[in-house]
């Protein structure tokens, strides 16, 4: 029986040595990454296609549905009502550290670049990047990927001169942009839309941390 368990602890600690091993890897590419996707955001920053370039209020609202303690956490957020499993900044890890991103282990170094880019990049930088990488679902000329292309593809106009709903469709869509249809009428989206609005207004509120669809606010 001594030799079972300590062959499952070695085992068990083999296993954990492993995860921390490829988190750490993770976190060490994002660091050899950091010259490169800083000069990719300050690009993006001087052209206005930054977080604060969205519009008066608008980074507010994007950030209380998609991340809403962006600005205070470290890459992980395993706290705040409806923030779900992946911050903005493991978002946008899941499409620059991997080439094909694999749930489960994947999630291990996923998080490790996350804690990467936030120990190198600012805040500002990580947002534009993340706008700029967006899957955004479909659109009048095919897949349609970041916000402010997004934007100017279905609106015409960049987000901070569209209407208040509009920017909140776009908003709605990064949840599962290939569910939701931008080019037509969508019930679904202007259901998720209409939380999205109350939410916005603090007339609601997540019911808890998972509560990313907004049951809260229906």
């Amino acid at each position: 029986m001594r030799r079972l368990v300590k062959i499952v602890v070695v085992a068990l600690l083999a296993v954990i040595v492993a995860a921390l091993s490829y988190g750490g890897k993770g976190y060490l590419d994002a660091v050899a990454d950091a010259d490169r996707l800083q000069n990719r955001a300050g690009a993006l920053i001087a052209d206005g296609r930054g977080g604060s370039d969205l519009g008066k209020d608008r980074l507010d609202d994007l950030l209380k549905v998609q991340d809403p303690a962006f600005r205070d956490h470290a890459g992980v957020d395993m706290s705040t009502p409806g923030a779900g499993l992946t911050t903005v900044t493991q978002s946008l890890a899941k499409r620059l550290g991997f080439e094909t991103f694999r749930p489960g282990i994947g999630k291990i170094r996923q998080t490790g670049y996350a804690l990467g880019l936030e120990a190198r990049l600012s805040k500002d930088e990580i947002m534009a990047l993340w706008l700029d990488t967006l899957e955004m679902g479909r659109g009048p000329n095919g897949w349609m990927t970041g916000f402010f292309d997004a934007s100017e593809t279905v609106y015409g106009a960049a987000p901070a001169a569209i209407g208040h709903t509009e920017f909140l469709k776009l908003v709605a869509v990064m949840i599962a942009p290939g569910k939701y249809d931008l080019r037509g009428t969508d019930a679904e989206l202007e259901e998720r839309t209409a939380r999205i609005a109350r939410l916005a207004e603090d007339k609601c509120a997540p019911l808890d941390h998972g509560d990313v669809w907004l049951e809260g606010c229906r």
